[in-house]
């Protein structure tokens, strides 16, 4: 990763996609925004995106539409005590500094702190029958089927731990054996792994019902399928969770369909609009979720729920339900399409 922060740079002309691939491929985790002059318009980050996302904005559309156009500057003078007592204040990692003439000329970042560890449990959903996955399934479970040199389990749990995740709960069912065979308990990975099994399968919320009763209650669990390959931010996702209060959060992932013919509206007969082709956009459940302990606690042991409709039951009481986009890479290998599609993306997504 670069730490130049002349690689941010891009123009009012650039895409809010052009801004996220500079996003993700910095260190900075900033894109700022600048008119022919060098002059700073604004700044975008990853939390900006996402926010236009839920707006039904598209990464086709130009900066202007999510950018924070009054970020917090200082000039180029400003000692380096002060800069750092406004960005501890304010809860932001940089600021762009200008010079007399409003140029964009440096920009300021505070000190990375040493990488946190988080005691927050994992719990990874491995115990489905991957019956679209035949004959490959047939005497291996699903999440160790291997993606590039390495189990979709062990990629998976990898990229916690490389974000400062300790604690994981694993749920088998299907030859949980092989599982277990592999990981142990998980010190060779530099973690701690709790196997949970399912008799018989209790649906994508129901093993919630089996995690022992000494988790901490302070903390938000995070669940993901195990058969999910992303590189989702789990420390934004975590804090998005904090910071808005959730009782739950929803990983959800922008989907398009285009309708394959003109579609026509009227009223009593009378044509009022038609459309060719319309493209249609939805938000479809990604398959990880960060849940308040309290949601945990309220699955009985043994009890079949599937996690929308948990989530349905706690909207019902009127707890927080939010949903956090992701537009990071994420594949749920659930055909074999997908599973060969995993072989050649695991070589470029910085997983393997």
């Amino acid at each position: 990763m670069s730490y130049r922060w002349q690689n941010t740079l891009i123009s009012t002309s650039s895409t809010i996609k052009d801004a996220l691939q500079i996003i993700d491929s910095e260190a900075l985790r900033i894109a700022l925004v600048v008119d022919a002059d060098n002059r700073l318009v604004g700044i975008i980050t990853d939390g900006d995106i996402r926010r236009g996302l839920l707006k039904n904005v598209t990464l086709d559309s130009l900066v202007k539409e999510v950018m924070n156009p009054s970020p917090t500057t200082a000039p180029i003078s400003t000692p380096r005590a002060e800069l750092e007592a406004i960005m501890q204040e304010k809860g932001i990692l940089s600021i762009p500094l200008l010079d007399s003439e409003q140029q964009l000329v440096d920009l300021a970042l505070l000190n990375a702190p040493q990488k946190p560890v988080y005691q927050n449990p994992i719990f990874i959903m491995a115990g489905g029958f991957g019956t679209r996955l035949k004959p490959l399934t047939d005497d291996c479970p699903k999440p160790m089927l291997k993606v590039g040199d390495k189990p979709i389990l062990e990629t998976v749990i990898r990229n916690f731990a490389k974000a400062g995740f300790v604690n994981f709960y694993i749920s088998t069912h299907y030859m949980p054996e092989r599982i277990s065979a592999h990981f142990g308990d998980g010190k060779w990975l530099g973690v701690d792994i709790t196997y949970v099994h399912e008799e018989s399968p209790l649906g994508t919320g129901g093993a919630l019902g089996l995690l022992p009763d000494y988790l901490p209650d302070d903390l938000p669990l995070i669940m993901i399928n195990g058969d999910v390959l992303t590189n989702v931010d789990f420390e934004r996702l975590l804090a998005f969770h904090n910071d808005n209060n959730a009782d739950a959060t929803m990983c959800v992932r922008e989907y398009e369909y285009q309708i394959p013919y003109g579609v026509i509206e009227g009223e009593h007969c009378k044509v009022t609009s038609m459309v060719e082709k319309p493209v249609q956009r939805f938000f479809v459940n990604a398959g990880i979720y960060v849940v308040a302990p309290h949601v945990v606690q309220s699955v009985p042991k043994d009890q079949h729920i599937d996690m929308p409709m948990l989530l349905e039951q706690h909207m019902e009481e009127n707890h927080q339900v939010y949903m956090f986009p992701i537009h990071e890479y994420w594949l749920d290998i659930g055909r074999m399409d997908d599973f060969n599609r995993a072989q050649v993306d695991i070589q470029t997504i910085g997983l393997d």
